[in-house]
């Protein structure tokens, strides 16, 4: 009987320990900011094909910079004249596999696209790439949201 009884404790005490293991909630959250940040990148892409320039300018912080793929250094400000203005303008934008990456109020999002752009008035569509990754997004968690701050994209050569 004594050893059924141990047994039977050791299963019942290991129940909330498999239970734990089973919804961690650390790992509930990983998940959720990931949903989030992938859903934003969908949607800042988006807003940038449709000219959305209050989904562009809730996404984007006041302080985003971006590094196109020419290396050359944008702003927000900038970026979104480039766009009202026609002189920058995704017609079509397929998103491929995303990373995202968590580090506590920071994360950063990698990704891979092709698209049908413009930019400076010059075509600019192509497969973009950053190392196995075609750009690189990052945000911050800001007054219970989630902003960019910095990007960089690379295009590949086809």
């Amino acid at each position: 009987m004594r050893p059924i009884c141990i047994a039977a404790l050791t299963i019942i005490g290991g129940v909330p320990f498999f239970a734990q293991l089973k919804t961690n909630p650390a790992k509930a959250d990983m998940t959720s900011v990931e949903q989030t940040l992938i859903q934003l990148e969908r949607d800042w892409n988006q807003a940038t094909i449709a000219k959305d320039y209050k989904t562009l300018e809730r996404i984007m912080g006041d302080d985003w910079i971006g590094i196109d793929y020419l290396g050359i250094t944008v702003t927000k400000a900038e970026t979104i004249a480039e766009i009202k203005f026609g002189e920058s303008s995704n017609k079509s934008v397929e998103l491929g596999e995303m990373k995202v990456r968590v580090f506590g109020g920071t994360a950063v999002v990698t990704g891979t696209d092709t698209e049908k752009s413009t930019y400076h008035g010059k075509d600019s569509s192509g497969n973009y790439a950053w190392m196995d990754y075609a750009w690189m997004d990052v945000f911050v968690k800001r007054n219970g949201r989630w902003q960019a701050v910095a990007s960089e994209s690379t295009k590949l050569g086809k």
